[in-house]
């Protein structure tokens, strides 16, 4: 059984204001950073959903890096900061 422990992260991020060919979300992580040092590529956004938490928001987006590993990550838009969750077993995710 996997456990969730909140852990700031370091996120680059693109924050668009209108979808292009190339930005279908209204934010895109891109590469994000544990206080570790280890930086990660995102690869891939296997999922989003959001979860509202007293008066603000919580958007979550469930990533894949580029070494294949997956994390579920949100951004709190009241306090404009990023969280890791919890960094997810793979056949938890396709194991049906």
């Amino acid at each position: 059984m996997q456990h969730a422990e909140l852990k700031k992260i370091n996120v680059v991020a693109t924050f668009a204001s209108f979808r292009t060919a190339k930005i279908k979300r209204r934010i895109t992580p891109l590469k994000m950073m544990f206080e570790s040092g280890e930086v990660l590529d995102i690869s891939q956004i296997r999922r989003t959903y959001t979860d509202k938490v007293g008066d603000t928001t919580h958007i979550h987006f469930v990533i894949q890096s580029h070494d294949g590993r997956f994390f579920d990550i949100v951004y709190d838009s009241k306090k404009m900061l990023w969280m890791m969750v919890v960094e997810l077993e793979e056949n938890l995710l396709f194991n049906n």
